[in-house]
């Protein structure tokens, strides 16, 4: 009974252990080559050119074809067809370039696999590119447009920078503005550069107004700009200068009617005189 028990045992342990393998016959598998990785992982700097191998499984009874491909970063195959026997795991080396120039900070993308049926399956890979961190940032082309300032933010660092952005504004009798650094809902990876509005709806009807934008990040990154507005309400200045010109018309013309009964005896020069201060020619 006991070894009965022992075979019953290792029978069972048999089937628990293929089980899986005959659910995985019918298919094929994409992997890292070696055994423990889920994923592919590699670092190096600007301009490196880093090596792996990535394993294609195929445990059906046919032999299948795939084609191999890269996405989100420069990856390339020793070969991107491949034919793969029944039951038997291929290799294939791969490189991957680290971009001449790169920021440093971790990039991503996937190895691909697609057979003729349309089936395909992925590895991601990560890329750590090294290199000393910098946080740059700056403000630019700062505007007033009615009741909105508009400007950039460029980052000039190589650092991903969640920017922070105050405002202060002064006016010809004082502090027309002041708003204290708040986190704006961006994010500026290296070299990016992103035009954003400021709302203004209370801005000054009348006023001469310097308008300075200070801009922060992690790492120390700063800069600071500003730029001048004037308001001035066009419709009323119309109305008041409409008024002033009509006064001082009004004004020549009741002098022009006045002058010649006080002066007969000059009607000649006093004419030619009206005559060149209005314009008109007699």
């Amino acid at each position: 009974m006991p070894s009965a028990a022992r075979v019953l045992g290792l029978t069972l342990l048999l089937l628990s252990v293929s089980a899986p393998h005959a659910e995985a016959a019918a298919g094929w598998s994409l992997a890292p080559a070696g055994a423990g990785r889920p994923s592919f992982y590699a670092e190096g700097a600007p301009g490196a050119a880093l090596q792996d191998t990535v394993s294609v499984t195929n445990r059906s009874r046919q032999p299948i074809t795939v084609r191999l491909r890269g996405t989100g970063l420069r990856i390339t195959f020793a070969r991107t067809d491949l034919r793969v026997p029944a039951r038997t795991r291929a290799e294939v080396p791969f490189t991957v370039t680290v971009p001449t120039g790169a920021a440093p900070g971790d990039r991503s993308g996937t190895l691909t696999a697609r057979d003729a049926d349309g089936r395909t399956a992925t590895v991601p890979l990560r890329l750590r590119v090294g290199g000393p961190a910098l946080s740059a940032l700056t403000v630019e082309q700062v505007a007033v447009h009615g009741d909105r300032i508009t400007y950039e933010l460029v980052n000039r660092g190589t650092t991903v920078l969640v920017p922070k952005l105050a405002v202060h504004a002064d006016g010809l009798f004082g502090t027309v503005l002041d708003r204290p650094a708040r986190t704006l809902p961006v994010q500026l990876p290296p070299g990016a550069r992103r035009t954003l509005t400021e709302p203004w709806p209370d801005r000054p009807a009348l006023d001469d107004v310097d308008v300075r934008l200070t801009v922060t990040a992690a790492g120390g990154a700063h800069d600071s700009t500003h730029t001048e507005a004037r308001f001035v309400p066009w419709g009323a200045a119309t109305g008041v200068l409409g008024a002033a010109v009509a006064a001082a018309a009004l004004l020549v013309v009741r002098r022009h009617g006045r002058r010649p009964h006080a002066n007969p005896a000059g009607d000649d020069e006093r004419t030619c005189t009206e005559a060149e201060l209005t314009g008109a020619v007699t």
